[in-house]
């Protein structure tokens, strides 16, 4: 068996024990299931097989899974998966989504709003791995011409379907974040730079929404949030930031607290909501909010 059904064969597994706890029996049903609807080669497997997977499951993903001697059934025990995992396996899903042996094109509709960039993924991914400098030519949105940038990558970041690269430029001797829809040209240079040891890119958008990071006027902080009218569920389900909690549930309301900074992206978030939601705390945040709907409004004034 492939690499790639033993992946679909990890995901089916999780997927089921996700659901409820189930025995070998149950979990064998559900690979045979899936293998029919996807035309794949049997998945059925032998037991000793099996608890080869529930290793590199837990080898992998980071999923412990135990059998339960007195209910006669498997069960996760600890799923601490990763954002990469996660991402593969979203990835899996709609891979097997699209791979099903049948005319699916008035059956599914894809976002139809695409942005460039992506064709530089894969080398600007080898060049954080190997440390190697490089040069882009890149075109901001409010200049006539592309500016040659040298800079030295640290971390791809994806937001609002768009990606990122947080990098050290050469010139400006700071760190910024560059899109790689504005990159017209790169090249790998030969030129090798060193990480600095005290450095963790991921640490940096810690207390960030989106690609903004905290600086010396802006630092992180408590913000209150009230939602109405079920807008709260929405942030229930795809919550606004890791450190979101939910302080009150009453009627149609909800009061929902994070700890950021409130930088630009943040902003146009809680602009989205509109009426449907309102800032509580901090005051001078509530200000900035209210200051920006007001414009809004008087757009439509003329």
């Amino acid at each position: 068996m492939s690499q790639k059904d033993t992946i679909i064969r990890h995901r089916l597994i999780i997927q089921k024990l996700r659901s409820n706890s189930s025995s070998f029996e149950e979990i064998q049903r559900k690979l045979n299931s899936e293998a029919d609807l996807h035309d794949y080669e049997s998945m059925e497997k032998s037991k000793r097989t099996f608890q080869r997977d529930i290793k590199q499951i837990f080898s992998l993903y980071n999923i412990e899974i135990k059998y339960d001697r007195k209910q006669k059934v498997y069960a996760i025990i600890n799923d601490e998966q990763d954002d990469y995992s996660e991402r593969m396996f979203e990835a899996l899903d709609i891979f097997q989504a699209l791979n099903l042996n049948r005319s699916i094109a008035d059956c599914i509709q894809f976002d139809t709003r695409k942005t460039k960039g992506s064709e530089h993924l894969s080398g600007i991914l080898y060049a954080i791995q190997n440390k190697f400098v490089l040069e882009i030519h890149y075109q901001k949105f409010w200049s006539a011409s592309p500016e040659k940038r040298t800079i030295e990558p640290y971390l791809l970041k994806e937001f609002r379907k768009r990606w990122y690269v947080l990098a050290f430029d050469s010139e400006k001797k700071e760190f910024r974040t560059f899109g790689l829809d504005r990159i017209q040209l790169m090249n790998i240079k030969s030129v090798k730079f060193q990480f600095p040891q005290k450095l963790n890119s991921k640490e940096l958008f810690k207390d960030s929404f989106g690609v903004i990071t905290p600086d010396d006027e802006l630092q992180p902080e408590e913000i209150l949030l009230k939602f109405f009218k079920n807008q709260g569920e929405y942030v229930r389900t795809m919550p606004l930031h890791e450190s979101q909690e939910i302080l009150e549930e009453s009627g149609d309301e909800m009061l929902v607290k994070v700890k950021l900074a409130p930088t630009w992206d943040f902003m146009m978030e809680i602009l989205y909501y509109g009426e449907l939601v309102k800032v509580i705390e901090p005051e001078h945040f509530a200000e900035q909010i209210k200051n920006r709907l007001e414009k809004a409004v008087k757009l439509y004034e003329n």
